[in-house]
């Protein structure tokens, strides 16, 4: 009995290991924005913006409270920098995604694509290519 319990253990074992080499795994996109209606918008359509204030390549000093209403454009450690979009780590320790130099952000109050409540906020532009 305690060797078919082991055969059974084993079994499933190695059908589960099969399922798991079979699973989809992720696939960072290309860039981590497109360009649509001349600006850059995240993978969900929403607005990118610029800050003003960002004025060293890679660098946010969009820290503290600043950040619940302008969400970095998050890097995730499979993305991988190319060309144009680089990657930077974030005084919070968090890696966001820049364009040319320029940090990325949401705008808290854009909900929907084609939204860009921000761009009427001082220092915030809209993200261009």
């Amino acid at each position: 009995m305690k060797h078919q319990l082991s055969l059974v253990v084993a079994s499933l074992s190695l059908a589960l290991l099969s399922a798991c080499s079979s699973a989809p795994t992720y696939t960072p996109p290309a860039t981590p924005a497109v360009v649509k209606d001349g600006v850059l918008v995240d993978h969900n359509g929403i607005t990118l913006y610029t800050f003003d204030k960002d004025i060293t390549p890679g660098k946010s000093v969009c820290n503290v409270k600043c950040p619940f209403n302008w969400p970095p454009l998050f890097a995730t450690p499979d993305d991988v920098a190319k060309g144009d979009w680089t990657i930077f780590e974030r005084d919070d320790g968090m890696t966001q995604w820049a364009y040319k130099g320029k940090p990325l952000y949401n705008y808290l109050e854009d909900k929907k694509p084609g939204d860009r409540k921000g761009e009427s906020k001082a220092d915030w532009k809209v993200a261009k290519p």
